[in-house]
């Protein structure tokens, strides 16, 4: 008999704050909602930013799938499209109306702070 027990996992999070660090956040939290109220207008000029890996897709038009075939034989086909090899790093940064600026990692850079301080001055 399991005595009315049950096994339960874990639940995932992020990260397990201390109180200090929980207390923290919550000031920081606190200091941007009185921002926000002292200039309503503070959010549209918030621009935030973020990253992601992408991969290349090989993507062959219509056009250039195309073959000439006599009337009797069966129609080509044509697999979809394929994820490549290739993948590349896309920062991209947003305001409150949109995309504002997007950038590809050049082929063999290194993400650095040289590589960020170069993206923040593309920003602009």
């Amino acid at each position: 008999d399991n005595l009315g027990m049950r096994r339960v996992a874990a639940k995932f999070v992020p990260k397990l704050l201390n109180f200090d660090q929980k207390q923290h956040r919550m000031n920081i939290a606190n200091e941007m909602l009185e921002s926000v109220r002292n200039d309503p207008n503070l959010l549209q000029r918030v621009i935030t930013g973020d990253e992601s890996w992408v991969y290349g897709y090989d993507v062959e038009t219509k056009a250039q799938s195309s073959q000439w075939k006599l009337p009797h034989e069966p129609r080509p086909k044509k697999a979809r499209q394929v994820r490549s090899n290739v993948k590349v790093l896309l920062t991209v940064f947003f305001d409150c109306r949109g995309v504002v600026h997007h950038e590809f990692l050049p082929q063999g850079r290194t993400v650095n702070k040289e590589y960020y301080l170069q993206v923040m001055r593309n920003l602009h």
